[in-house]
């Protein structure tokens, strides 16, 4: 009777499918989730202190600017101070710069022009169009300069004519705006540049790893849609590489200022060899979702190392992470990516085609990347990938010289056997018959 059941292994119904599908959606979603609000709680910790500097960079700008230029309506101190943290979150230092070029630009083509046009409607216009146009070809491109250039030019033509001397007050303004935002930032109220960098690095890290093991999956259960779907995934991490590099500046900026955050060097000069590689390691997912998507629809021959080399390559990911948060030594993650490597090795081993042998070689340099992320140089992170790939191969296929000798040595038995049972079939059964008939023959002559 027990013969007679079904096993349930191989004869699920397709309920029980489709709900075991379900709860791992389900899980996914969970510590999608989990992450998300991780990552708002990270946000909301960042702003409340970027709010705080911007404050008490206003609030000691005003004061200062009280009593070195004395009582008065000095709005452009604050707003400078506020200027500096608030729009320039990672490039401080330069964008103070900046802000100050922009201000003697916008007073020296304001006061020139006003000189020699007067003073009404259409020479504003044309002073500030200028100023505008001065300010983008010495910068390049838009930002503090452009924008105080031109609303200095508006307010040196618009107030010179009733106000006298406002081109010293606004310069010292400027100058006292942006030094108390600059040292707010870097002695009284100082960021955790690897909570930034952390915070910045988050959703990449997080796609990279889930849609490494998307990939692993679509190549496992030969579905080309959910390749595809993971390569428009990590296409879209654009925005966030991009607010990734503004991160790293900012945290460069204030390891570099803040003598509170010194301490912090050297963790951050491995968080950011890490993410330089990071942004590489995205492009080679990009390429390893649209090979294996290509390798599944021309229905290649996928053995079930490849996916296992892709899911351990993403276990990788998430360990270098956790390494570069908690300043561990990335033992682990190179463990994980050295079991890629052989995983890869051995994928090969069991035969592929084109496109299979290209996800491979993808995958291979996917991990020399991660390799190099942990701080190994070039040619050591690529030997050490193709040292675990080529033992990965010989588990599988030995060498061609050591195919040979156990094939030498299995002809030489062969050949030992089969002389053997000739030798049998010739001379021992005769000799067997005479000891068989020995003891019967004692007594009669010797011939």
């Amino acid at each position: 009777m027990a013969e007679d059941r079904p096993d349930t292994d191989h004869a699920r119904s397709p309920l029980g499918t489709a709900a075991e599908r379900g709860g791992e959606h389900l899980a996914q979603a969970r510590h999608r989730g989990g992450e998300a609000g991780r990552v708002r709680l990270r946000q909301l910790e960042v702003t409340l202190v970027i709010a705080a500097q911007a404050g008490l960079a206003a609030a000691l700008a005003a004061l200062v600017a009280q009593k070195l230029l004395g009582h008065g309506a000095h709005v452009f101190a604050p707003a400078a101070a506020v200027a500096t943290i608030a729009t320039a979150i990672g490039q401080r230092t330069r964008r103070t710069f900046e802000l100050l070029a922009g201000v003697g630009l916008g007073i020296m083509i304001g006061d020139l022009l006003r000189l020699l046009l007067g003073s009404g409607p259409w020479q504003t216009g044309l002073v500030v169009g200028l100023a505008i146009a001065t300010a983008l070809l010495v910068a390049g491109r838009g930002g503090a300069l452009v924008g105080q250039a031109g609303g200095t030019a508006v307010l040196i033509s618009t107030l010179t004519p009733t106000e006298r001397g406002l081109e010293l007050p606004r310069i010292l303004d400027a100058l006292i705006g942006g030094g108390a935002g600059l040292l707010v930032v870097a002695l009284l109220l100082p960021v955790n540049p690897i909570r930034v960098l952390d915070r910045a690095a988050m959703p990449v890290f997080l796609t990279v790893t889930t849609q490494l093991k998307e990939i692993a999956a679509a190549l496992r259960e030969r579905d080309a849609d959910r390749a595809i779907r993971a390569l428009e995934q990590v296409r879209g991490l654009e925005p966030d590489l991009g607010r990734l590099n503004e991160a790293l500046s900012g945290a460069e900026e204030v390891v570099t200022l803040a003598p509170a955050r010194w301490h912090r060097r050297a963790q951050f000069h491995k968080y950011a060899r890490t993410i330089e590689h990071l942004e590489r390691l995205a492009l080679d997912v990009r390429v390893l979702a649209r090979r294996s998507a290509t390798t599944i629809q021309y229905q290649e021959p996928i053995p079930e190392e490849l996916p296992a080399a892709m899911a351990r390559l993403g276990a990788a990911v998430h360990q270098m992470r956790e390494d570069c948060r908690e300043r561990e030594r990335p033992e682990r993650t190179q463990k994980l990516v050295l079991e890629a490597a052989n995983l890869a090795g051995r994928a090969w081993a069991q035969g592929v085609h084109s496109y299979g042998d290209s996800v491979i070689t993808d995958l291979r340099s996917g991990a020399s990347d991660l390799l190099r992320a942990i701080g190994h140089e070039p040619e050591e992170a690529n030997r050490m990938v193709r040292t675990a790939a080529g033992a990965g191969q010989r588990a599988i296929r030995p060498p061609a010289r050591r195919r040979l000798h156990r094939a030498a040595q299995q002809n030489f038995s062969t050949r030992t056997e089969r002389m053997a049972r000739r030798a049998a079939r010739r001379g021992r059964p005769g000799r067997a018959r005479d000891e068989q008939a020995g003891p019967a023959r004692k007594g009669s002559p010797a011939r």
